[in-house]
């Protein structure tokens, strides 16, 4: 079983990643000396980046918590169409004019950190052609004929397109591209991965959470994290997947803790026994992260083991509160 490397970089550190990926110089007016290097591609001189007069602190702030979310622990920008910005300026300042629309992962780094960011330009969704992206299959969202319900039920901006190459790529301190992939099509590469950052964001606030209450947490395994549709068709119906599954806004994934590396949830409360009892020590993380952080507000539920997995939770950022499973 893969176990991504912790790096634990906070603070100042994570300040000074960003500040050699020459985005904290964007959001604070400096000049940083670069090298900056895409992912798997020719090596980018280092350089100087001009930048304009500070934004305002409010919008220094903002910026911030777009790079590294409020644990400070994101390492991983996806960059769509002209959004953000500022990323925009970035990419194309560090590898070029086309960078901001060519699909791919654009890594920066500096010798005074150990560590890289990534900028990761997205492939648009209408790259999408009869469910498919090349050879991959993808399949049609649940509203993509049709008026979503609500606005978090429209389409996905597009696709971060993940090679052998790319996919240990770090989107956060504790997850890789790869921990999201969709658990089909082996052989298939590139494959495509929707990714919400705001869910990678509350995974590490409820990492950071439980390791506050007393549960020490090194490594917690995505069990199922994005979903093609054409994947996720196969397990609706009752008692199954929902049709309209957060999994296939990339906003939702089920997990647990697994420390010990044998791939089934840890013995979180001390009872032990595994069961459906220890991923309510996650809810209970999970409750408490939304409390703190609102604006990251989702779905949480509890499953029991089976002959296939041991107990999980399912953790999303729908932007709405869910509850479900056991009490």
């Amino acid at each position: 079983m893969h176990h991504p490397k912790t790096r634990a970089r906070r603070g100042t550190r994570a300040l000074g990643l960003l500040a050699a990926a020459g985005l904290l110089a964007v959001a604070t007016g400096s000049t940083v000396d670069l090298d900056a290097r895409p992912v798997h591609r020719t090596t980018v001189p280092s350089a100087i980046v001009p930048v304009a007069p500070p934004p305002p602190p409010a919008a220094r702030l903002l910026i911030l918590d777009s790079l590294i979310g409020r644990s400070g622990k994101l390492r991983a920008l996806f960059v769509s169409h002209s959004k953000p910005a500022f990323a925009v300026s970035a990419l194309e300042q560090l590898f070029g004019d086309s960078a901001a629309s060519t699909p791919g992962v654009y890594t920066v780094s500096d010798s005074g950190v150990d560590g890289t960011f990534a900028l990761i330009t997205l492939l648009p969704f209408s790259a999408k052609q009869h469910g498919r992206i090349g050879e991959y299959r993808v399949g049609y969202w649940p509203y993509e004929r049709r008026t979503p319900r609500t606005p978090a039920y429209a389409d996905p901006d597009g696709f971060i397109e993940v090679t052998p190459d790319n996919q240990d790529t770090p989107v956060s301190e504790h997850f890789e591209l790869r921990d999201f992939l969709t658990h089909d099509q082996q052989d298939v590469w590139p494959k495509y991965l929707v990714l919400d950052p705001r869910l990678v964001d509350k995974l590490e606030l409820v990492i950071e959470d439980l390791n506050a209450h007393g549960v020490p947490v090194r490594h917690m395994t995505v069990m199922s994290g994005f979903r093609t549709p054409q994947y996720n068709i196969r397990g609706v119906g009752e008692g199954g997947r929902a049709r309209d599954s957060r999994h296939q806004y990339g906003d939702a994934a089920d997990v647990f803790v697994d420390d010990d590396g044998d791939g089934r949830m840890d013995d979180l409360n001390h009872d032990g026994r595994i069961d459906w009892r220890d991923a309510r020590v996650i809810r209970s993380a999970v409750d408490r992260v939304e409390s703190e952080h609102p604006e990251l507000v989702g779905g949480v539920g509890l499953y029991r083991a089976t002959a296939a997995h041991g107990p999980f939770a399912h953790v999303d950022a729908r932007g709405n509160r869910a509850r479900w499973g056991m009490g």
